[in-house]
């Protein structure tokens, strides 16, 4: 089977206290906050964040040769929404890029066939969840993604390796949701339980045999699933020292369905050393079981951002009715301004590399006694060099990793906006230039010239039923 390389984590900038939930609804106050994904995002662009963790550095310069997206709730049916996050991370046209979408089950199914792939395979799972106002399936849920790239181990060296899997599955309704609804259905969490109980206890008792493992050798255990009370229960029985026991981000970031296994993981190799034994285990219609072992290359696959670094540098008073808007349930008057255009088709299909790659191009035309190139780098692209006016000298240059100082801005009330005020940046590129973006996860009151800015993947708006996405600036991290 194959290894696991690298590894990357997205958790939205937003939180929404509990607290916040129950004092609109006059409700008792829970403890603790969900990750909340912003306007302009959907699983789509999370996916993106996530995977650009991977191939920034730590891949061991692997590229991935498939694709697999898994989540629960696609922007797009028909259409393949793993096709977007190939063209985002500019990968080649022979790529396989598929989706694995409908259920919760999604994310390590894609896992397993990552792990049984002939050739280098990166896995992104991504998932946005909401319930009922004031339930439970509410407030438990949140919003993430996670991607991890597995390869052959005569192509990479492995950071961690995986030494069985084994499966269960049965046929039982505790969960479900017509293909027209926007929220799950649950049947009694108790009856959810005693469902999952044996299953559990059957995957990870036949996993850990196939491992020649017992619970005793088990150093770090994963136990995610949409039925908390059956992960906890299982967790408890399990015969693992209770040291042992993954820490639990619900009460952190909340539930993240799909997307669960691949962001918990990551929390624990954040932190696991090598040669130690991490069993993670997800509970969905039946329970699979994955036995995996650190190696000493597990420093060099952890990515620049941990899962922790993430969920302490999110900000935290999120207001309860920014947050029903942003999820369609709440309706507020937007600007009275023309409705948004829906993007071209054919347009984009052209402009794909800059639109969704951020490609500019560079000139390379021969210029001055020393025989050097012009080096002149445009964005948007362009094939007229505008300092030394070669035509059609240019070559392509990714600029979704550009950084910038905010050199002047302004805060547009009147422009067409789901999240009013808009604010656009002239930013002063670290590699020389300007360029003109608007920003996003940012209090348009903190907004200051010399602030630093990155970039990152959002959907603009939708319209006549297409999603328009790009690139804007954030505040660097």
């Amino acid at each position: 089977m194959n290894g696991l390389i690298a590894y990357g984590t997205y958790v939205p900038h937003n939180r929404l206290r509990h607290e916040e939930v129950a004092a609109a609804l006059g409700k008792p106050a829970q403890r603790g906050a969900r990750a909340v994904a912003s306007f302009d995002e959907d699983v789509s662009s999370m996916a993106v964040e996530a995977a650009r963790q991977v191939l920034d550095g730590t891949s061991q310069g692997i590229r991935p040769r498939r694709l697999y997206f898994a989540t629960v709730d696609p922007p797009y049916r028909d259409k393949t929404n793993a096709a977007l996050i190939h063209a985002a991370l500019g990968l080649a046209e022979d790529v396989l890029a598929v989706d694995m979408t409908g259920s919760s089950r999604s994310g390590v199914g894609a896992l397993i066939a990552a792990m049984d792939a002939s050739e280098p395979t990166l896995v992104v799972m991504s998932d946005i969840r909401f319930g009922p106002a004031g339930s439970s399936e509410e407030v438990e849920s949140g919003d993430a993604a996670a991607a991890l790239l597995f390869s052959p181990e005569e192509i990479g060296r492995p950071a961690v390796e995986v030494i069985a899997h084994s499966s269960t599955t049965r046929e039982f309704l505790d969960r479900w949701r017509l293909p027209s609804g926007s929220m799950s259905r649950v049947w009694d969490d108790r009856f959810g339980e005693e469902a999952y109980r044996a299953l559990a206890n059957d995957a990870f008792t036949e996993g850990l045999k196939r491992a020649s493992l017992g619970p005793s050798d088990v150093d770090h255990l994963i136990v995610t699933g949409l039925n908390t009370r059956a992960t906890r229960a299982f967790a408890k029985e399990s015969g693992v020292r209770a040291e042992s026991l993954s820490p639990n981000l619900i009460d952190l970031i909340g539930n993240v369905g799909a997307a669960a296994p691949g962001l918990a993981l990551a929390a624990t190799l954040d932190r696991a050393g090598p040669g130690e034994i991490v069993v993670l285990s997800v509970l969905a219609d039946g329970a699979t079981v994955v036995v995996l072992r650190v190696t000493d290359a597990i420093q060099e696959a952890r990515p620049k951002r941990s899962v922790g670094d993430q969920i302490a540098a999110g900000a935290v008073g999120l207001p309860y009715t920014k947050f029903l808007a942003w999820r369609g349930l709440l309706e507020k008057e937007l600007p009275r301004r023309p409705d948004p255009v829906a993007p071209s088709p054919s347009a984009a299909f052209r402009l794909a590399d800059y639109k969704f790659g951020l490609l500019a191009t560079k000139c390379v035309a021969p210029t001055g006694e020393a025989g050097g190139d012009c080096a002149t780098i445009h964005l948007p692209p362009a094939r007229v060099c505008g300092t030394c006016h070669a035509q059609d000298h240019m070559v392509h240059v990714p600029m979704s990793g550009l950084t910038g100082t905010i050199r002047t801005f302004t805060i547009d009330h009147l422009v067409y906006s789901p999240n009013p005020p808009v604010v656009s940046a002239v930013l002063d590129l670290d590699d020389g230039g300007r360029f003109t973006v608007d920003l996003t996860d940012v209090d348009p009151s903190s907004v200051s010239i010399g602030d630093r800015v990155e970039m990152t993947f959002r959907r603009l708006w939708t319209a006549n039923g297409i999603h328009n996405y790009f690139w804007k600036g954030r505040p660097q991290r």
